[in-house]
Order: structure tokens, then C-alpha cells, then sequence
């Protein structure tokens, strides 16, 4: 039987502190780790010269070691995430999860199951759903549009509203939660591997709905094959 081991590969810098313990708390500690990320080595100026968002082309947001968020232009973040994914796969693991919720087509391992949330997350959603109204909360607007292909199995049309797991404070996810709320959403979904527990209860406080934790989510079904 082959050794198990988990890679994970966050698009900014590892490990993600805000994220580990949530698959820690889902996953065989017996199973080894090796945490990357996209941007490990780089300082700002060398993000920006590398992964500048470019006019009018999709961007993600992720976490640094420093804490500071940045803005990434997503097809460049996804040219460098492939060499990222081979180099885990030689490493020797057998299982590698993407800890970002952004869709991406090129991703490839050879022999190691590569788990990508933006597989998962869309399909699991729509059954949890069914009728419902969902109510999406993304990090940035621009991504209301640029994300919006990949939630194509939910029965109804998703409503959308836009606050950073990264500002600082909760003052706009709250908002965000109520205004979906109001607009009609049943049931919320946190479409960020950046959202932590307190974000959920935040938003599950100023809306009075049940809300969907992405990473948790995505732990407990990878706990299931790792």
C-alpha cells in the first residue's frame, strides 16, 4: 500500500495559519503534510512584477506570511500553480488540495489525486440547497462576474454580495450577510478558503441563516480519502 501523504497549495504564501487548523481538525494526524504556496519567497515588489491583476482579466485575493492580503491576476497565478502542483507530486504526495475556491482548467497531477474546492463546492452546494435561494459571499466584486460559471447546478440563479475574509474587521461580511438577507437569499455560502469560523458566526449572527463554510466544508470530504 502506498505511503499516504497530503499536499496542500494556498495561491499566496505557506502555511496558511487561518486555514491549516481547520484541516488539521478534520484530518488523520497520522497522515504526513507538506504545506506550499504560489507566492512563498516572494516579497511584494516581486508579486507585483510577477502577478499584477491586469485590466478587465479575473484576480484572486490571498494571504501572506506577513497577514497583508494581495490581489493576484488569476491565469498568471495559474501558470505558476502547475509547476507548484508537479513539484508536490514529486515529493511524494499522494493526495494535493488546492486551498483556493478559484476555478482553474490546466491543473494536472500524474499519479497523486489533485483536489480542487471549485470541483466540489458547486455540486455539494446544490444538493444541500435544492430549492433555496443560496446567497454567495466572494472577497472581491470583480469576482461576482469571473467566478459566476462555476455555480451553474444550483437550481436558481445564486445572489452575490462581496466582503474580504482579510479586512481586518467584520463590519462589511455582516453587511454582506444581511443585505443577502434581504435580497431573498435561504442559505449562505463563504466562497473563500480565507473565511475562518468566526466569519461564519458573524454572518450566520447578522442574517439569522445557516451558512456554508467553504474550507470545512472541503476538510471534512477530504478527510474521507487522504
Amino acid at each position: 500500500m502506498t505511503a499516504r501523504k497530503l499536499g496542500t497549495l494556498t495561491i499566496g504564501q505557506a502555511p496558511r495559519a487561518d486555514i491549516t487548523p481547520v484541516l488539521d481538525a478534520h484530518i488523520d494526524a497520522a497522515v504526513p503534510r507538506r504545506h506550499a504556496g504560489v507566492l512563498d519567497g516572494l516579497d511584494r515588489q516581486a508579486i507585483l512584477a510577477g502577478f499584477a491583476p491586469r485590466p478587465g482579466e479575473p484576480v484572486l485575493i490571498t494571504k501572506l506570511l506577513d497577514g497583508t492580503s494581495v490581489v493576484i491576476d488569476r491565469e498568471a497565478t495559474e501558470m505558476a500553480a502547475r509547476a507548484k502542483v508537479a513539484a508536490l507530486e514529486a515529493e511524494g504526495c499522494t493526495t494535493v488540495l488546492m486551498l483556493c475556491t478559484g476555478t482553474f482548467a490546466t491543473l494536472r497531477c500524474e499519479r497523486a489525486r489533485l483536489i480542487e474546492p471549485d470541483h466540489i463546492l458547486p455540486p455539494a452546494v446544490a444538493a444541500l440547497a435544492g430549492d433555496s435561494q443560496v446567497g454567495i459571499i466572494v472577497p472581491l466584486a470583480e469576482q461576482i462576474d469571473s467566478e459566476a460559471g462555476k455555480w451553474a447546478a444550483l437550481a436558481r440563479a445564486p445572489l452575490y454580495a462581496a466582503a474580504s475574509p482579510y479586512a481586518g474587521d467584520e463590519t462589511a461580511l455582516r453587511a454582506a450577510a444581511q443585505d443577502l438577507r434581504q435580497r431573498g437569499a435561504g442559505l449562505l455560502l463563504m466562497d473563500c478558503m480565507g473565511f475562518a469560523e468566526g466569519h461564519r458566526t458573524a454572518a450566520a449572527a447578522a442574517s439569522g441563516l445557516p451558512v456554508i463554510l467553504s474550507n470545512a466544508l472541503i476538510a471534512k470530504l477530504v478527510s474521507e480519502v487522504v
